[in-house]
């Protein structure tokens, strides 16, 4: 039974069990970071099962139609050449890289944070590619088991699953290029996949890492508290490529709180700030320099400042040229 009939049947009774949404914001012709789009029909493997964040989800074909929810989902797609295939986008944490910019200003986006389950069901995807786990909740795109029962996949970005069971731990580059690879079977494109991971292992490889041990905080939001890159996801796994100490390193999370005091015991040589619409960098600058402790903190007086944009600081396709950005910086940097 095609989609549409199963939606228009079903999606006003299933949007009454859905609560409202209040989830804010916590060189050469080809790129080297881009596969361009093949003009094959090839399909081969399925069915397959895959085992996504706890959900198990089952393929009958290439998926069609992909609302992709976040930077993350959105970016991939477009870096596998996959843009045909996306009906709308939502909830992106800034702009586009730029070989990607034109390519993605062109997509339907739906909403600017997550878009409700009718507004989901609207669109008749066959997936919601989402880029976190409470998008596909039913204070979000849809629960999971709703949407499955309706023949809508969902798939989580499973470098952002938070069971302990399935949580990276830490977040390796090796995870990030499987989740790429993952993606390559699912659309059935996996030759894509594969030269878009060789060419971020080649990049990733040709850059040196810093070796003189600074030490690095990664300030992701917060101004009371500060919110930081902790010791096991994408914050780590960038600096630890970059040869940088990160300050929060023995903390067991992706992201954590750190009082200031800490930071300042801590007294980093380097400050990473993640530059976002809702906490750009001038807002994070002010925050350090209005806070009498921090103020005094010789990174703060300096502007050892590294910045790069919300993007590229979640695990996904952009962070290698985080890595690369932060390394360029770094040694621009007025270091003793």
């Amino acid at each position: 039974m095609p989609i549409s009939r199963r939606f228009r049947g079903l999606s006003a009774a299933v949007v009454l069990l859905a609560a409202p949404l209040l989830l804010a914001a916590c060189g050469g012709a080809e790129s080297a970071a881009s596969v361009a789009p093949s003009t094959s029909t090839e399909t081969s493997g399925y069915p397959f099962t895959v085992d996504n964040c706890g959900t198990p989800v089952t393929f009958d074909s290439a998926p069609e139609r992909v609302l992709a929810i976040k930077s993350t989902s959105i970016e991939l797609l477009l870096a596998l050449g996959l843009d045909d295939r996306i009906i709308g986008t939502a909830f992106p944490d800034g702009p586009a890289a730029d070989e990607w910019a034109e390519r993605a200003a062109s997509l339907p986006l739906i909403d600017e944070r997550v878009p409700g389950q009718e507004a989901t069901l609207d669109l008749e995807p066959d997936l919601v590619y989402a880029g976190w786990e409470s998008n596909v909740t039913a204070d979000g795109a849809g629960d999971r088991d709703t949407l499955a029962s309706l023949g809508v996949n969902t798939y989580v970005s499973p470098s952002a699953c938070q069971e302990p069971a399935y949580q990276p731990k830490p977040l390796t580059f090796d995870d990030v290029f499987a989740d790429i690879a993952e993606m390559g079977r699912i659309f059935d494109v996996p030759d894509r996949a594969d030269r878009l991971v060789d060419a971020l292992r080649e990049r990733l490889d040709a850059v040196t890492p810093d070796s003189r041990g600074l030490t690095a905080l990664w300030f992701s939001s917060g101004s009371d508290t500060p919110f930081v890159g902790a010791g096991i996801g994408a914050p780590q796994m960038m600096m630890d490529a970059v040869g940088l100490r990160n300050i929060a390193a023995d903390i067991p999370e992706t992201w954590s709180s750190m009082s200031w005091e800490a930071v300042v015991d801590a007294d980093p040589d380097v400050i990473v700030l993640v530059d976002s619409a809702w906490g750009s960098t001038e807002k994070k600058i002010g925050v350090l320099e209005a806070n009498p402790a921090t103020a005094q903190l010789p990174a703060v007086r300096e502007h050892r400042y590294l910045i790069i944009p919300f993007p590229t600081a979640e695990a996904g396709v952009r962070n290698v040229e985080a890595v690369e950005s932060l390394t360029a910086q770094l040694a621009e940097l007025p270091l003793p």
